[in-house]
């Protein structure tokens, strides 16, 4: 009889606990959402608001101040058959070669070696690493056409070595404007990259490096079973960085080359900066911002999921 009343105390225990814990569960995943709705709906306001608005105004013939006309998809076949528009692509192309592939190339091969060895004054290096990022690309735009100017720093030193006849107006070639302004955007981003893996790094356990030399691992191999699966996620957030800000550059080409010479330097944000706001042409920039906006979706797509397979 005991035993009975014990086992049914203990049954309506654990009942009334769960029953307890029931609505607190509830409650606590009630508090969650209310916890992130205010950033959510300033998440929805100034950045799911303005993308329909310009979805919207993307399908219209307007030019700021006359009545809106609809034309359909006018506008994307208007932008989708202009030359220009496809060869501003090819300058984001090089743009993220230049700002995103090689600046994670690079920062790989670097990380990789201080990954396996001691370095003094460590902190100092990160600092000096990441300060290029922490200056907008309009001041350094400005810094480097002053650098690339047929008077500037690096014509000189070209004229020292080499001779007035090498000294060359860079931003003013046609051939040389687009790299020249890559490596500034490599010199930008290299460092941010950088101090992002060496982050990832602080999280491996210095066992595992043990381990591989003892099995006789050597710095390839080491790179590539211990350093590399774990820097994953800082090399995923380092890619969609880069990747994203290389896409949409907009005011490294505008204060060094306006574009030019021609549309050698012309991205496809600054294409529609000039027909939004130089040309009254709302419909189709709105267009181009929309179409920019789904080729960042899938390469930030194609990112995660490569990073993710490896």
């Amino acid at each position: 009889m005991a035993v009975t009343v014990s086992t049914d105390a203990r049954t309506a225990r654990s009942s009334s606990g769960r029953s307890r814990r029931g609505p607190r569960r509830r409650e606590v995943r009630g508090l969650a959402y209310l916890l992130i709705l205010p950033g959510f709906a300033f998440y929805a306001m100034f950045v799911l608001v303005p993308i329909l608005d310009t979805f919207r105004l993307s399908f219209l013939e307007w030019d700021g101040l006359s009545p809106q006309t609809w034309v359909g998809l006018d506008n994307y076949v208007q932008v989708l058959t202009d030359p220009n528009t496809w060869a501003s692509l090819r300058v984001s192309l090089v743009f993220v070669v230049f700002s995103c592939v090689l600046p994670v190339l690079a920062a790989l091969l670097l990380v990789g070696i201080i990954a396996r060895t001691k370095i003094r004054g460590l902190a100092f290096f990160r600092f000096v690493f990441f300060l290029p990022y922490t200056i907008a690309l309009a001041v350094v735009a400005i810094a480097w056409r002053w650098l690339y100017s047929l008077d500037g720093s690096l014509n000189a030193i070209i004229r020292a070595v080499l001779g007035e006849e090498f000294a060359k107006p860079f931003l003013g070639d046609d051939g040389l404007a687009l790299p020249a302004l890559g490596i500034v955007g490599l010199w930008a981003t290299f460092g941010f990259v950088v101090v992002m893996l060496l982050s990832g790094t602080q999280h491996i356990p210095k066992e595992l490096y043990e381990a591989a030399r003892i099995d006789g691992a050597g710095p390839v191999r080491e790179f590539f079973t211990v350093t590399l699966p774990g820097i994953r996620h800082e090399l995923r957030v380092s890619l969609v960085m880069t990747l994203t800000l290389a896409l949409r550059v907009f005011d490294l080409p505008l204060m060094a080359t306006q574009g030019g010479p021609g549309y050698a330097t012309t991205t496809p944000s600054l294409m529609m900066y000039r027909d939004v706001f130089v040309n009254g042409q709302i419909g189709p920039g709105a267009a181009i911002a929309m179409l920019l906006t789904i080729v960042i979706f899938i390469g930030v797509g194609l990112v995660n999921r490569l990073v993710r397979s490896e």
